[in-house]
């Protein structure tokens, strides 16, 4: 569990760590660049490196919470990954369902693992669901997320790296644009930012714009035309005597 950066949450909880790469999106990968860090430094939970691992240790983190959070699933693996068995995933959602008072974002691009075990899990409406929707190569992951049942379902387009036109946004709540940042960082063109709003608007769908990137991520910033575009679905607070 850690602070998180990330604009679009507060804090991050691995309950699995690892991962391997599925489509161009992976090809600069910060959380394997991260592990290595984190391996060199010693930090137990990162000994094997970028292998797949389960982390049981970890499932009692959100019950330590004393104040309603907004948390990042697995920001340093894929939940869905092949190599995490249902056994566990399931152990994962239940935490979430036993922690109503935190709003839980689990994030994957293994849109068919997702798809195929959907119905074995308990989605309670503090479970937002999305996938990685990075170029038009990839846009069937969002029919698979469609097809299950997260009272809120959103695409997070980053790294985007090509355009994203004729999205079909049903049933979509929200969707998070940002550049690829880092040293090698591809480069993102405006007009796919203002084409994929332009959508949101069109679809009716919360568009959050997350940040430029590139080398200089911080002096690239987050304006879009000089405003920052930061909406979200709407939290349901539960009082937790």
């Amino acid at each position: 569990m850690a602070q998180s950066s990330i604009e679009w949450t507060e804090m991050t909880w691995n309950p699995t760590t690892g991962c391997t790469k599925i489509s161009a999106g992976c090809k600069f990968c910060y959380a394997e660049v991260m592990t290595k860090r984190l391996m060199a430094m010693g930090i137990d939970k990162y000994k094997d490196g970028f292998e797949i691992r389960t982390h049981e240790d970890s499932l009692l983190t959100p019950y330590e919470w004393r104040k309603p959070k907004i948390v990042f699933v697995n920001s340093m693996s894929d939940l869905f990954h092949p190599e995490v068995g249902i056994e566990f995933i399931k152990k994962v959602f239940h935490v979430m369902n036993d922690t109503p008072q935190h709003t839980y974002q689990v994030l994957t691009k293994r849109g068919d693992r997702l798809y195929e075990i959907r119905n074995q899990l308990n989605w309670t409406k503090n479970i937002w669901m999305g996938v990685s929707v990075e170029d038009e190569r990839v846009t069937e992951r969002i029919d698979f997320l469609r097809h299950t049942n997260a009272k809120t379902k959103f695409l997070s387009c980053e790294p985007l790296i090509g355009p994203l036109m004729n999205l079909n946004l049903t049933g979509i709540d929200w969707v998070i644009v940002g550049g690829e940042s880092g040293r090698k960082a591809r480069p993102m063109e405006e007009w796919w930012v203002w084409d994929i709003k332009q959508q949101c608007e069109e679809q009716e769908v919360l568009f959050f714009f997350k940040q430029w990137g590139g080398k200089n991520k911080k002096k690239a910033g987050r304006e879009l035309a000089g405003s920052t575009y930061n909406d979200m679905p709407t939290r349901e607070t539960v009082a937790i005597n």
